[in-house]
């Protein structure tokens, strides 16, 4: 059996992703490094690096910076499930331009999430995990301390899927998704609760 952490293993890069998508405000460079900084800290990944055709042993790391983002379109490494596991992971940055924010989207694929036996589904038709809603919005607490940012959003495949000015500051009643909605220096949870 192939291991959640292999890099070339495609199947382990397959189904989507369970993400922590942050939304870090205006196009600013050293924003976003602040955030990537911190978002690898807080995860413990293991690595940085460009490729996902080579195992991490058979490449050079590149440094966790915008210019990696840029030039690799995402950073890759492994991270440990609070679960045991360890897996394949990644960041990306989606630029907004002038009109629009940048997020920061850190992601673990589900094809490995699977392979590690992380259980999920609960019959909803969407994946759902509270164990990894839970750990991402530790993640997202801790980067916050360190790099403040707009909003941050937990689930699957979820980047884009709304932004801090749409919510004006208010959670939802109903969420299928999890927030991270800061006021002042103060950020609040919100779980998904559908």
């Amino acid at each position: 059996m192939t291991s959640p952490s292999g890099f070339r293993d495609r199947t382990n890069w397959s189904g989507g992703y369970y993400e922590l998508a942050i939304e870090v405000g205006s196009s600013d460079d050293a924003r976003i490094q602040a955030c990537l900084s911190a978002l690898w800290s807080a995860a413990d990944i293991r690595g940085c690096f460009g490729r996902r055709d080579r195992e991490p042993e058979e490449q050079d790391p590149v440094p966790c910076t915008v210019g990696s983002l840029t030039e690799f379109g995402d950073l890759l490494g492994q991270v440990r499930l609070p679960t045991g596991g360890l897996v394949v992971c990644g960041c990306g940055a989606i630029r907004g331009g002038d009109d629009s924010s940048d997020w920061l989207d850190f992601y673990v694929p589900v094809g490995a999430l699977e392979r590690a036996g992380l259980a999920h589904w609960d019959g909803r038709p969407f994946f759902r995990s509270d164990v990894m809603d839970e750990w991402l919005a530790a993640i997202g607490a801790e980067v916050f301390q360190s790099a403040s940012f707009g909003l941050g959003v937990i689930g699957f495949e979820v980047s884009g899927c709304t932004d801090a000015s749409a919510l004006a500051g208010k959670l939802p009643q109903t969420r299928d998704v999890g927030y991270l909605l800061p006021r002042g220096d103060v950020l609040r949870y919100g779980a998904a609760n559908t």
